[in-house]
C-alpha cells in the first residue's frame, strides 16, 4: 500500500452547552467552540522501505489514533481475547506446542502457569505480553499495538518493550506501537517515529530524533528468608514447595522490591572429608521483569556470593530451555549433559521407608540440564 507523505485533518468534537457545562466553562473564561477543535498536521512523512519497528507517541488527544489510520486505514487494531481462556489455548490451532512456546518466551512471557490460566487473572503486564503474541500469529502484513506499556511499572514497561525490540528484529516483523510515554523510546529502538505533541515524523538520524543510550537499570542481589517463597512459587514452572533440609535463599531486588528468588539446597548429607554439593533451584523472575536477563544475573549473582561461604561444590539441575540457553553462553558455568528425570517423588512410603515415586505429569521423563558452577 501507498503510504502518504502527509496528514493533515481538523478534528472537531461536539462540545455540551446545558447549564453545568456552561459553567464550567465560564469558570475558567474559556472559548468552547476553539477548545473542541484540534488540527493535526504532520509533514515529510517517509517511512523507510525496511523497518521493523515504528512509534507513534504523544499524549492523550494528540492524535495517535488519527495519526495511524490516515497512513494505514482504518481497520487496524483487531484483537479478539477471551478473558475465560488461557493465552495458550488461544493461540493458531495450526501452530504446534514448540511453535507457541517459542512465541510467548521470545515476547518475555515465560512462566507456564501464566500460559495456562485465563487470561482475566494475568497481571497488566502480563496481558499486554499475551495480546502483542496474539497479534504477532495474525496473518497480517504490520501489527499495531495500542496503549503500549499505559498500565504498567515504568521499569516493567522498559523491559516489555526491550523484549518487543528483540522479537520484532529476530522474526522480522513490522511492529507499530502507539504509546503516551516516551520513556520506552531508547529500549524499543523504532526506524522511525512520530511525535504527536511536536507533529513531527522522525528517522534515528534525524539531528532532532529523542533517542539516548539505554538507561542503567540498577539490581541488587543479597541474601534473604524463605517468606517470599509463597509469592514467588506460583510462578515456578514445576514446584510450589521449597526442597527439604538446610537451604541458602537469595532474592534480586530493583530498588527495595523483590523481583526474583533463587535457592541452594545440599540434598544428600555431607560426609565427612567430602565436598559439600549444592544445587541451585526453584529460581523465578517475576514474569512483569522477564527479558532484562536476571534469571542468570541472579543465578551467577547468588553462587559468587553463596561460594563465598566456603568451599563447596555448586550444581544446578533444571528442565527450564531459555534458562539452559542463557547458562550455555555463560563462561562461569561448566555444561555437564543433560538427564531424564521419571516420575515425581511425592512422599515417603509408610514401611519401606524409600521415596515413594507416583505417577503424575512428569510420569513420561523430564529433560533436565546440568551445569557446575566455576569458582573464581
Amino acid at each position: 500500500m501507498e503510504i502518504p507523505k502527509t496528514i493533515d485533518i481538523t478534528l472537531k468534537s461536539k462540545v455540551s452547552t446545558d447549564f453545568r457545562c456552561q459553567v464550567a466553562a465560564n469558570a475558567l473564561d474559556i472559548d468552547v467552540k476553539k477548545k473542541s477543535i484540534h488540527h493535526l498536521k504532520i509533514e515529510n512523512i517517509n517511512i523507510p522501505d525496511k523497518w521493523n519497528i515504528g512509534l507513534v507517541y504523544g499524549n492523550s488527544g494528540s492524535g495517535k489514533t488519527t495519526s495511524i489510520t490516515q497512513l494505514f486505514g482504518e481497520d487496524v487494531f483487531d484483537i479478539n481475547i477471551d478473558p475465560e481462556l488461557p493465552i495458550l489455548n488461544q493461540l493458531p490451532s495450526d501452530l504446534t506446542y514448540d511453535e507457541c512456546a517459542s512465541l510467548l518466551n521470545g515476547m518475555g512471557l515465560n512462566s507456564v502457569p501464566c500460559w495456562i490460566r485465563p487470561f482475566k487473572t494475568l497481571s497488566n503486564g502480563q496481558q499486554a505480553r499475551a495480546e502483542a503474541v496474539m497479534l504477532m500469529t495474525q496473518n497480517k502484513e504490520m501489527v499495531f499495538i495500542d496503549e503500549w506499556t499505559s498500565v504498567v511499572d515504568r521499569t516493567v514497561a522498559k523491559a516489555m518493550s526491550l523484549c518487543l525490540h528483540k522479537y520484532a528484529k529476530r522474526n522480522n516483523k513490522r511492529v507499530v506501537i502507539l504509546s503516551c510515554h516516551q520513556d520506552i523510546i531508547e529500549w524499543l529502538k523504532p526506524n522511525w517515529a512520530i511525535d504527536c505533541n511536536v507533529q513531527k515524523f522522525m528517522l534515528p538520524k534525524s539531528d532532532d530524533f529523542f533517542f539516548k543510550k539505554r538507561e542503567q537499570l540498577k539490581f541488587e542481589v543479597r541474601e534473604i528468608g524463605r517468606e517470599s517463597w509463597k509469592y514467588f512459587s506460583k510462578y515456578h514452572y514445576l514446584n510450589e514447595n521449597l526442597p527439604g533440609g538446610k537451604l541458602h535463599l537469595y532474592g534480586i531486588f530493583h530498588n527495595e522490591l523483590q523481583i526474583g528468588f533463587n535457592c541452594f539446597a545440599n540434598y544428600v548429607p555431607h560426609k565427612k572429608n567430602t565436598v559439600k554439593i549444592w544445587h541451585f533451584n526453584r529460581t523465578v523472575i517475576h514474569p512483569d521483569y522477564n527479558g532484562l536477563g536476571l534469571g542468570i544475573k541472579l543465578v551467577n549473582t547468588s553462587a559468587k556470593l553463596f561460594s563465598q561461604k566456603g568451599f563447596c561444590k555448586i550444581l544446578g539441575k533444571f528442565a527450564s530451555v531459555p534458562m539452559f540457553k542463557s547458562m550455555k553462553k555463560n563462561d562461569q558455568w561448566i555444561y555437564l549433559g543433560n538427564m531424564r528425570t521419571l516420575g515425581r517423588i511425592t512422599g515417603r512410603g509408610k514401611t519401606s521407608g524409600k521415596m515413594k515415586r507416583m505417577k503424575g505429569f512428569r510420569e513420561k521423563g523430564t529433560n533436565s540440564f546440568l551445569f557446575e558452577y566455576k569458582k573464581n
